[in-house]
């Protein structure tokens, strides 16, 4: 299988050993489009690409500059969209439902998503949808086994307003434990802060499924607490409670199991032990991206032939 993978140029989120992960299991023509090039796809595709030399094309692009162009995308052949921003399409954002909006109008596109709750309610609503979790970067990321001198601590962002659910439940908390929040650049500086956490806590607050962090904090050895995203989710990704990591809803139930691990710090590197071969069994980029390969391979709904596609190939003489 031969795979045109556009992904964005500028990510905040180093994904490369994903991107790496695709690649090692197919045959993949990988190209970073910049701001403009996201802008004026139709302008891209009509200079850069032949779109009959390949049997999937990959869309891994920023949400805000495909909705704009959906008149255009609506052409492609063979379409295949990475999504792991989906859950905002069903929590209050200024996404909620555009996603359900969007994908009616690609409704032969396959949408591959990394909740699994999400990816059913887009089935219900007749997304082609795949789930395929997040995972984390197996080349950087691992426990070092060093002392860990943060008892409990948080690494990221709580500035954007799908996080505010997060931010309000981690100033709760810093109210009554002594909860070390940070950010950090990320390589190396991010590893090592990962590093120096025991209980790492996850506040992924009314999100719907779980974000990249958690499997980086149990790939790195850490104790995950993370807020807790439902049986469904659980069941699917192989987390349980108080064995390979700790759920929560509340902060009162935080710091309850919190007390349990710090009177039991034997459970606590149990846990933290099957958290990490978790994450390493099936979480690695690399294996996350040998099932992206494998989730395109099925063959895709079929799509009318639009006008601009027509004349496409009338150019090329197919």
């Amino acid at each position: 299988m031969k795979i045109l993978f556009l992904v964005q140029a500028e990510q905040r989120a180093i994904l490369d050993r994903l991107y790496e992960g695709i690649q090692n299991n197919c045959e993949c023509d990988i190209r970073w489009l910049g701001r403009e090039e996201q802008a004026n796809l139709r302008r891209y595709f009509c200079q850069h690409v032949d779109v009959t030399r390949y049997d999937r094309i990959l869309f891994f692009l920023r949400f805000k500059q495909e909705i704009r162009q959906v008149d255009f995308i609506r052409s492609v052949p063979s379409l295949v969209i990475l999504e792991h921003d989906a859950y905002q399409n069903y929590i209050p954002c200024k996404y909620t439902g555009k996603f359900s909006a969007h994908y009616r109008k690609l409704s032969w596109a396959r949408v591959i998503s990394s909740g699994y709750v999400v990816t059913r309610r887009l089935r219900q609503e007749g997304v082609d949808a795949v789930f395929i979790s997040k995972g984390y970067d197996q080349t950087l990321l691992s426990d070092l086994g060093r002392e860990r001198d943060i008892e409990l601590g948080f690494i990221g962002s709580t500035k954007s307003v799908a996080y505010s659910g997060r931010k309000a439940l981690l100033d709760e908390l810093t109210q009554l434990e002594h909860l070390v929040a940070t950010r950090t650049n990320s390589g190396e500086d991010y590893l090592n802060a990962l590093n120096r956490i025991r209980f790492f806590v996850s506040a992924d607050v009314g999100m719907g499924e779980y974000m990249i962090k958690n499997f980086e904090a149990m790939a790195c050895g850490c104790v995950l607490f993370a807020y807790d995203q439902g049986e469904e989710e659980n069941r699917a990704l192989g987390f349980i409670d108080m064995e390979n990591l700790v759920l929560y809803r509340t902060v009162d139930e935080l710091r309850s199991k919190l007390a349990q691990l710090r009177a039991d710090p034997e459970r606590a590197v149990r846990i933290a032990s099957r958290g990490r071969a978790l994450a390493e069994s099936r979480y690695s980029f690399e294996r996350i991206g040998a099932e992206i390969v494998q989730a395109m391979q099925a063959p895709l709904r079929p799509a009318p032939a639009t006008g601009w596609l027509c004349r496409l190939r009338n150019r090329l003489g197919i």
